[in-house]
């Protein structure tokens, strides 16, 4: 068989399976053909010669989950590294460089001016990521600092009573000075605050987190915020938050006790079944503990002294408790070993969670978190960005007239457009349905609209074929710009207007306010 005739085998090939002729499925169909006439091609061969190259454990891998094709070779291999660790040394870097920050935070709030002054200044270098010569040069003025600093004032308040050099606050405890209150108001916010920050302070779990560090430092700073609306939703964060760790620490901690004492149970159980002593009399208690349905009714000096029986009858197998034991520890090491496993399965899972199981954009849950993100620079950094929803014209009929395979191979082909036409900083997703979402770093209305015209003239001039037939699709887009709204949501509503504006226009066009 010729080359030009596999050629047309797989071209009749993808007609039959009803695929869109791309470049991946028609390689994926060139290679089954040229392989059933039994000829050999090179290009059919990188799959089998790259995955002699891996090590046995990643070639059992791809035996497992039957790796065929180079696409789903190149994404088992996307999905490997997504799942990777950081190194050892950048998580340490990292906490490093945190733990500094809460360092000099603290330093902020110890009524030292001078210091004070230098820590925030260092603080701002840290954040904007400072280079080696510049922290060094931060680092000659803390030594600098500790070098001329000068606490002698101090002496001047012998007069009024012990100076505590290393105490401040026992220093002004001991003062004999009247202090003259000038506003109830303002101590009773500084006492309200303490205990508000003392309430975000877990209960069970073992320390807060940033979000809660940075607003009990913000308030203590200044209780005056108190009074103002703007907290109320940051002060609800956090106790939710509070809520949260605790919650998640009780949670860990009856599932570990859990664990324990069911593989417990269940050895102590065996155990007993197989003893040569007192069975008879330790089944005869186990059977009458079972049937006490009523914890109430029950005789607790009667359910005591059985229970007795059974710790004396257990004290005289530890002997062979122990040896069982003994003998089952390469079963809890497997066990231990696959529960491993599947934290690591679970945490992939999460990761791959924030994935369209269609399209492989972002999904809902993912735009959400990076519109947050995006929030979040552009309060702190002032970072303006664009917002784009497009939503594509007359989906239904082609769901109604071609079927939703029809429509799957629509979503999917659009959604190769719009990620080949952002830039890496930018960020696109399916929002639900028909409607995508993009999310541009850095850009202006006008650098929104010159994008949402290129998908719209690219969708206009592609040609999606489904089972023969052509089907012609258009898009409409809404644009917003942050900067000329009040919030994110203000933001997302706008684009989502002018989307309805362009809908309404006629379909097929970019609304946005000029």
């Amino acid at each position: 068989m010729t080359i030009q005739a596999i050629i047309n085998s797989a071209v009749k090939r993808l007609k039959l399976e009803g695929k869109l002729l791309t470049p991946d499925a028609y390689t994926e169909a060139f290679c089954k053909e040229a392989k059933k006439a039994k000829m050999n091609v090179e290009d059919c061969e990188h799959l089998s010669k790259f995955t002699k190259t891996l090590n046995s454990d990643l070639q059992k891998d791809l035996r497992n989950y039957r790796i065929q094709s180079m696409h789903e070779f190149v994404r088992f291999l996307i999905a490997k590294l997504n799942r990777t660790n950081p190194t050892q040394a950048t998580n340490i870097i990292e906490s490093q460089v945190l733990l500094a920050k809460r360092v000099f935070q603290v330093i902020e709030v110890l009524h030292n001016k001078e210091a004070a002054d230098l820590a925030r200044s260092t603080m701002e270098i840290l954040n904007s990521g400072a280079q080696a010569d510049q922290i060094d040069s931060f680092r000659q003025l803390w030594v600098n600092f500790l070098t001329t600093y000068d606490d002698t004032f101090l002496k001047k308040l012998k007069a009024y009573g012990s100076i505590e050099t290393k105490d401040l606050r026992k220093t002004i405890e001991n003062m004999n000075i009247e202090a003259s209150v000038s506003s109830n108001d303002n101590l009773g916010l500084e006492k309200i605050s303490k205990l508000l920050i003392s309430s975000f302070v877990p209960s069970i779990a073992s320390s807060v987190n940033d979000t809660i560090a940075e607003l009990s430092i913000k308030i203590r700073k200044n209780p005056d915020l108190l009074e103002s609306d703007s907290i109320e939703n940051e002060i609800r964060t956090a106790i939710s938050l509070r809520i949260a760790l605790d919650k998640e620490s009780v949670k860990e901690m009856i599932e570990s006790i859990d664990g324990v004492l069911d593989k417990l149970s269940l050895r102590l159980i065996d155990m007993i079944e197989r003893s040569d002593s007192s069975n008879e009399e330790i089944q005869e208690i186990k059977k009458e503990l079972k049937s006490y349905n009523d914890v109430s009714a029950t005789n607790f000096k009667t359910a005591h002294k059985k229970l007795y029986t059974i710790a004396l009858a257990l004290e005289e197998n530890t002997e062979a408790l122990s040896n069982d034991l003994k003998g089952h520890s390469e079963e809890v090491s497997s066990l231990s070993k696959r529960v491993h496993k599947l934290e690591k399965d679970l945490e992939a899972a999460k990761k791959e969670s924030k994935e369209d199981f269609l399209t492989k954009l972002n999904n809902r849950r993912a735009l959400d978190d990076f519109m947050e993100i995006k929030e979040a620079e552009f309060k702190r950094y002032q970072r303006n960005y664009s917002l784009i929803m497009f939503d594509l014209d007359k989906f239904k009929d082609v769901n109604d007239t071609y079927g939703h395979d029809a429509g799957d191979a629509i979503l999917v082909a659009f959604a190769k457009i719009l990620k080949k036409e952002c830039r890496s900083v930018d960020v696109v997703g399916r929002f639900g349905g028909e409607e995508f979402v993009a999310l541009l770093s850095e850009t202006d209305i006008k650098g929104g609209v010159i994008f949402a015209e290129k998908v719209r003239k690219k969708v206009e001039k592609s040609r999606f074929m489904y089972k023969g037939n052509r089907i012609n699709i258009t898009v409409s887009s809404g644009v917003s710009e942050r900067v000329k709204h009040i919030s994110l949501s203000a933001t997302l509503n706008s684009a989502d207007e002018y989307l309805y504006v362009a809908k309404n226009s006629g379909r097929n066009r970019v609304g946005y306010k000029k």
